[in-house]
């Protein structure tokens, strides 16, 4: 059967330009990371309760969180922390591979049930489900160098300006700022005289939520269907208050003598931040710390250069003072590692290159493996994909070691070749057509058994089977695809290519 790709020459060299075309978009889309992914998928469900203990978190909220989570499908074990700041996380950790927008919904799904069971406070302040991304992507402060710009301010421009603008970039799964500085009105209540005029936290709390409120007065003058209106007036209220001395004018008791007790007469009212529980500062500068994650998938490399440019193009309408730094990119560890290894990937092919002219003495011959071996690693790329992996130092370094085993397969073609025009004083033409009867059951017999030893590998499981999979994968492809090479293409240009010196 392979005997007659000789007389179709384009149909071969066709074959291996698709697989080369293939395996160029694969690179393209793949993405890029410095190890495989081996980290089960994890989903946090974050709740606040303010002013209340760990002890209280647990009691009023974690354990209805916990019972209604647990057995969710797929679910490998839960992990919950409280803090004495009144904030709660719930990991729940799923099977490795488990999609983690299905991961969020099975999750979700759970918590909603529970929802009317949680403290008020806690359902006002929300609960969030999010998945974990485990990795860091890159860590950016924007500092000032205007002292009249503090880290309050920073906080608060980066939340309005920047975190909307990185969050909609493709690839990026989560921005945030580490702690919590946004602008916020603090009652700081004095306990003496709160006891003095016998006042309670609850009074103080509910005067404050009856009268800085969102109002909605409604209409005057609307049609009733009944008689025409001329005039209709929509009524506006001021809304929520927004200054200390509004505040300061809430009244929380109004006793029958007339009476007023003011908030400005048991507390204290400043605009500030929310909490100060993280501090953060770049060379002695006031800064803003944004961390940003990828989503599962994603290419790396091509989002840090979304997000740097994005950067660049909003530091034009930065306030006079304020800058940015990237204190961490992950592409840096990344681009340095695979740089590596594609050095020593270039280094390998060269090697190979020269060995091989130096035992086949002729530079036709050694071209004919220059060409047939990068048709094997390109293509390799598309069952990468293919299988869900990615461009990582696991799978590259497969790729290193493939190098030496895919040029077998041209070389037992081309040396079968010399041999015969040696033995008969035939043309390359028919050398290569007698060959291909004699050798491509070997061919395909040397590839089943390589393909045997890795084939197996690849079952296994963990995170440890995770490396082991892809390692054996990426070397199985490229041996498999080297043969369909060998079996097309080699022939082709064996016989397009040598050159009978052994006599005739």
């Amino acid at each position: 059967m392979f005997k007659k790709v000789i007389h179709r020459p384009v149909f071969a060299i066709v074959i291996s330009v698709v697989i080369l075309f293939i395996g160029g978009l694969a690179i393209k889309q793949l993405p890029t990371e410095q190890f495989p992914k081996i980290a089960p998928t994890t989903v946090a469900v974050s709740i606040a309760y303010p002013g209340a203990s760990a002890d209280v978190l647990v009691k009023s909220s974690l354990i209805t969180l916990e019972n209604a989570i647990n057995g969710v499908q797929g679910m490998r074990y839960i992990a919950t922390d409280a803090t004495s700041a009144g904030e709660a996380t719930v990991n729940v950790v799923f099977d490795p591979g488990t999609d983690p927008n299905d991961a969020v919904v099975l999750v979700k799904t759970r918590v909603d049930q529970v929802m009317p069971l949680l403290p008020e406070l806690v359902q006002k302040e929300g609960v969030v489900v999010n998945p974990i991304q485990p990795s860091m992507l890159m860590y950016v402060n924007l500092y000032s160098t205007n002292k009249s710009m503090d880290e309050k301010f920073l906080y608060n421009y980066a939340t309005v300006n920047i975190i909307p603008e990185i969050n909609r970039i493709h690839g990026i799964a989560k921005s945030q700022i580490l702690g919590s500085r946004r602008y916020a009105m603090r009652v700081w209540l004095n306990p003496d005289r709160m006891r003095a005029y016998s006042l309670s936290v609850d009074e103080v709390m509910k005067a404050i939520g009856e009268q800085s409120i969102i109002g909605r007065p409604g209409r005057l003058g609307q049609s009733s269907g009944i008689a025409a209106q001329s005039l209709e007036y929509v009524l506006t209220y001021k809304g929520q208050y927004n200054t200390p001395e509004e505040y300061d004018n809430i009244i929380v008791r109004a006793n029958g003598d007339g009476e007023n007790i003011k908030l400005k007469d048991v507390a204290k009212v400043e605009l500030g931040s929310e909490f100060f529980d993280i501090y953060s500062n770049l060379d002695g500068h006031p800064s803003a710390s944004i961390v940003l994650k990828q989503n599962y998938g994603s290419n790396a490399n091509d989002v840090i250069k979304d997000v740097k440019a994005k950067l660049a193009e909003m530091k034009g309408n930065f306030p006079p003072g304020i800058d940015y730094k990237i204190s961490y990119d992950v592409s840096q560890f990344l681009d340095a590692s695979i740089e590596q290894v594609m050095h020593t990937l270039r280094d390998a092919f060269i090697l190979v290159a020269i060995v091989v002219f130096i035992f086949l003495g002729d530079w036709r011959s050694t071209l004919i493996p220059i060409i047939a071996v990068p048709v094997s690693l390109i293509g390799t790329f598309f069952v990468i994909q293919w299988f869900g992996m990615s461009i990582n130092l696991v799978t590259l370094f497969a790729l290193v070691l493939a190098i030496g085993i895919v040029v077998d397969n041209a070389i037992v073609v081309i040396e079968a070749v010399h041999a015969k025009m040696e033995e008969s004083a035939i043309s390359p033409y028919s050398a290569v057509k007698e060959v291909m009867g004699e050798i491509a059951g070997a061919i395909i017999a040397i590839t089943a058994v390589m393909v045997a030893v890795f084939i197996p590998i690849s079952f296994m499981t963990g995170p440890v089977g995770t490396f082991y999979r892809q390692f054996s994968i990426t070397m199985a492809s490229s041996i498999v695809i080297s043969a369909v090479v060998a079996l097309t293409l080699t022939p082709v240009l064996a016989a397009m290519l040598l050159k009978n010196n052994h006599g005739k």
